[in-house]
């Protein structure tokens, strides 16, 4: 007994370790904190809160669930230019990644070798090696608040909404160079590429309107309407529905993807923290929560909305949109990404 008792302690302890490293997390970046949060998404709370550099946006993980990148814009008067690197088994930072004169970063997708980011202040799509921090190519947007970015599954293509400019900016990976810009709609911003490859839903946040794209000819397909300021939008992993969080109305609304109609529509019935009017978007949208971070499970049975001006996560179901449960957070949470032990 004495002999095998260490060894089935190694065992156990791998074992935790191992559970630890794929364990379901939620991470949730706090702006005004300066923190992410690595929540358990079954319980609600937090197993960590790591610092990042000042005011977080954005969350991306790497395709194997082991490291994490936190885009840290910084704010009107101090643009920031870092990306935090997290280790989410370690649930410790292990990296800060240096971007010189790309400043507001923003936007990012983490590809099988690459970190795609946009910055705003450099106004460029960049492709960074994030073993090194190395930055590959900065290729040229040349339109205005390049914020956020979406990627083709195969990779080879990117889409950059330009809030300033009202465009999508059509980017050639492989290439490194631009093909070209779409004029979408005033206020351009939360977009993604549906499962197959085939579209690119873009919420146009000025003119209350979704942009269907044609992923491959780039030709406008539809322009379906969404009333309330449509600012983050994210399509289900069957590629069925497509879910937005509306700003000005405080309202998540699910559209069908081949119909391109609205399904349905929830209002988020949550106070606003007493500090809101000193936060991003201050009073400009009144006494809404202002939802903008959106992800959606796995298993499109549930979606997470981070409800900004509130201070908390709100779980939803993915069909009614009926509130499941609220989670907690620090203070404007906002950018979010799910990593599964799937």
């Amino acid at each position: 007994m004495s002999c095998r008792r260490p060894s089935f302690l190694l065992f156990a302890i791998l074992l935790l370790a191992a559970s630890a490293a794929a364990a379901d997390t939620l991470l949730v970046a706090n702006k005004t904190d300066h923190t992410v949060d690595l929540v358990d998404p079954r319980t609600g709370e937090s197993r960590a809160t790591l610092p990042t550099g000042e005011f977080p946006h954005e969350i991306a993980v790497d395709p194997d669930g082991r490291l994490a990148a936190i885009s840290n814009y910084g704010n009107r008067g101090a643009p920031g230019n870092s990306i935090t690197v997290i280790d989410l088994a370690a649930r410790e930072v292990v990296r800060t990644i240096d971007l010189g004169d790309n400043t507001r970063p923003h936007g990012m997708v983490w590809t099988e070798k690459r970190l795609i980011v946009t910055t705003e202040g450099s106004k460029k799509l960049l492709v960074v090696d994030p073993a090194d921090g190395r930055v590959v190519h900065g290729i040229a947007t040349d339109q205005e608040i390049s914020h956020m970015v979406a990627v083709t599954p195969d990779g080879s293509r990117a889409f950059v909404g330009n809030i300033g400019s009202g465009s999508v900016t059509v980017i050639d990976l492989a290439a490194g160079r631009k093909i070209k810009d779409i004029e979408t709609g005033a206020g351009a911003e939360g977009l993604t590429v549906t499962p197959d490859g085939e579209e690119v839903w873009v919420g146009n946040r000025g003119a209350d309107t979704l942009t269907v794209i044609d992923a491959k000819s780039l030709e406008i397909l539809e322009q379906v309407p969404c009333k309330g300021v449509p600012i983050r939008v994210v399509s289900t992993g069957d590629g069925k529905r497509i879910l937005v969080s509306c700003a000005r109305t405080g309202e998540v609304a699910a559209f069908d993807r081949e119909q391109r109609k609205e399904l349905v529509r929830r209002k988020l019935d949550l106070s606003t923290v007493p500090d809101a009017a000193s936060r991003l978007f201050g009073d400009r949208f009144g006494e809404s929560p202002v939802p903008v971070g959106l992800v959606i499970s796995p298993d499109d049975r549930k979606a997470w909305v981070a409800a900004t001006q509130s201070d908390v996560v709100v779980v939803v179901d993915v069909v009614t949109l009926d509130v499941l449960d609220l989670i907690r957070t620090g203070r404007e949470p906002d950018g979010m990404a799910y990593t599964s032990d799937d």
